[in-house]
This record gives C-alpha cells, sequence and structure tokens, in this order.
C-alpha cells in the first residue's frame, strides 16, 4: 500500500521481537564461513530518525526501544546483542534519536560476501533505502513488489538464504501474499529461512495465516507470540506481535525461550501480557505464559 510508511510504527514492540529474532538468526548464519543472502521483501527506508514528525506522532517507540534504551540491570544475550546494534546506530552522541530498520541490522552483522538483496514499492521510501545502501557493494536495491520477487532470486547462488517478510497487512489480501509467497519460496528452495512478521489483532485473518503456515510442507517451523496490551475500545490496535520462522536455526527455541520473559516485563503495557512458543514437536497448542508486569503509562 503507497500510503504506508513505516516511519510512524519505527521502533515499536513489534520491532523489537522482530529484530531479536532477525539478530538471533544471522548470528547463526554467521557461524559458517560459506556465504549467504537476506531477500527483504518489505525493506521500508532502512533507518529511520524519531524525532521526525513520523515518529513522532504516535511516539510509538516509546514503548518499544524506548524501554528497553534506559534498563539498568542486566540483558538476556540475544537483547544485549541487539541493543548493541542500535546503540551502534547512534554512535554519533548516545541517546536514542535513530533506529535502524531491518535493512540496517542486517548491513551491522553480514559479512564482505554476504549479499542483501532490498525490495521497497513505496518511491519516497525507495529513494531513501537506495541513498544509505549507495556504495555498498553487498546490497542491491529495487523499487519493485518484494512479493513478486523470491520465484526469481531462489534458489540463490550460494544455496543458503533467509527471506524476510515484513509487510504492513494494510490491505488484507496481503496475509494470502505472505502464505503464496512462502509456499512457492519452499518449493523452490526448501532448506531456506524464511522469517515472517504478523500483527496480533482481533480479527481473524492474523490466526488464520498462522494456521496454514504451519500446515506447509517444512521440516521444522518455530512461532513466537509476543501480546502487550489489551484490545482498545472496539477491539482495534495492535494487541502484540508474532514471528512465525520456517527451517529455524536449532538454537533459536532455546535463546527465545531465555529472551521472552524479560520482554514481556519490559515491553507489557498491561498486568495480562504474556507470550508464547510453538513449535512442531509440541503435544498440544501452547498456552500463554503471562509474567503480569505492572502496567505502565
Amino acid at each position: 500500500m503507497l500510503a504506508y510508511r513505516h516511519a510512524f510504527h519505527a521502533g515499536n514492540h513489534a520491532d523489537v521481537l522482530k529484530h531479536v529474532v532477525l539478530v538471533a538468526a544471522l548470528r547463526h548464519l554467521n557461524q559458517k564461513d560459506k556465504p549467504y543472502w537476506v531477500i527483504d521483501t518489505h525493506a521500508g527506508a532502512g533507518g529511520y530518525a524519531l524525532d521526525s514528525k513520523y515518529a513522532t506522532q504516535h511516539d510509538e517507540f516509546q514503548d518499544g526501544i524506548g524501554r528497553l534504551w534506559s534498563v539498568d540491570r542486566k540483558l538476556p544475550p540475544l537483547v544485549d546483542d541487539y541493543l548493541g546494534i542500535v546503540r551502534a546506530f547512534n554512535a554519533d552522541d548516545g541517546r536514542l534519536r535513530r533506529y535502524p530498520g531491518s535493512p540496517e541490522i542486517v548491513r551491522a552483522l553480514i559479512r564482505a560476501d554476504d549479499r542483501q538483496r532490498l525490495f521497497e514499492l513505496h518511491p519516497t521510501d525507495f529513494e531513501i533505502l537506495l541513498a544509505n545502501f549507495s556504495g555498498d557493494r553487498r546490497a542491491k536495491v529495487e523499487n519493485v513488489d518484494g512479493f513478486a520477487t523470491i520465484k526469481a532470486l531462489l534458489p540463490p547462488p550460494p544455496r543458503r538464504a533467509l527471506v524476510f517478510i515484513d509487510p504492513s497487512y494494510e490491505i488484507k489480501t496481503d496475509y494470502a501474499k505472505v502464505h503464496a509467497a512462502v509456499q512457492d519460496g519452499l518449493k523452490r528452495f526448501a532448506q531456506g529461512m524464511f522469517m515472517v512478521w504478523i500483527p496480533m489483532l482481533t480479527r481473524s485473518e492474523p490466526a488464520q495465516l498462522i494456521d496454514r503456515l504451519k500446515r506447509l510442507p517444512a521440516d521444522d517451523w518455530l512461532h513466537v507470540k509476543l501480546q502487550v496490551a489489551e484490545p482498545a475500545d472496539g477491539g482495534f490496535g495492535m494487541l502484540g506481535t508474532s514471528m512465525f520462522v520456517i527451517n529455524p536455526p536449532w538454537t533459536l527455541r532455546e535463546q527465545i525461550a531465555a529472551t521472552m520473559p524479560f520482554l514481556v516485563d519490559t515491553l507489557g503495557q498491561v498486568s495480562g501480557a504474556g507470550y508464547w512458543i510453538e513449535h512442531p514437536g509440541q503435544a498440544r497448542p501452547a498456552a500463554p505464559r503471562p509474567r503480569h508486569p505492572a502496567p505502565r503509562r
């Protein structure tokens, strides 16, 4: 949707979870010398000024990265790693002024022979993204629909890849497009890692997409969900966020389990905040694990 700008939501609780999981996956890929590709289907502008008119309109980052920025207790290793990347993105004066989107987080972690393929359809965000990555030979930026690129790119030449799918879901057809893209991607590259961000809403579409992703012919998957809020009047608003990872690193489940209680305690806005972790080996559906943080306003 060409009216959508991620700058309105940069650094919110959804970004925190999706980027913590992304950092874990990239660190795992870096353990082998063989290069890999990261395909970002909805890359946005790459990085965001948190004092811009977009970010300050709703100040969503204050209940996301803003809460982590001032934490003075020991952090879980994944959160500490992620926060170090955000701090490096603000190295000029050490204050939280900018937030790195997924392209900048990937750029911070990939190596000389790894590659980024960045796709963004919004014309303004594309121009910003293109300028931000000008001169970086590891990255290629294109102003096309990211959903349509997977067929042409998979399998990638090094036979290692992470496909990061993070649409806005402003248009309901995005849910079907996500499923179709992952389904087709697995047919072309069964061993690829596919990471999908899904909002937690009162509507039925997110839960339906998660159920459809679980039924895809993949050897392994991991679904982690973080709830931070309760429905507003009328049932509107995002209650939390999900990450669904197909062919996840074998270390990811344990890392996420060690991280989620901290994220609930830090980002939870209501006493019923909690998290879920699901995987194929469960005997029954996962139940929520509330941490009962004190409400924060």
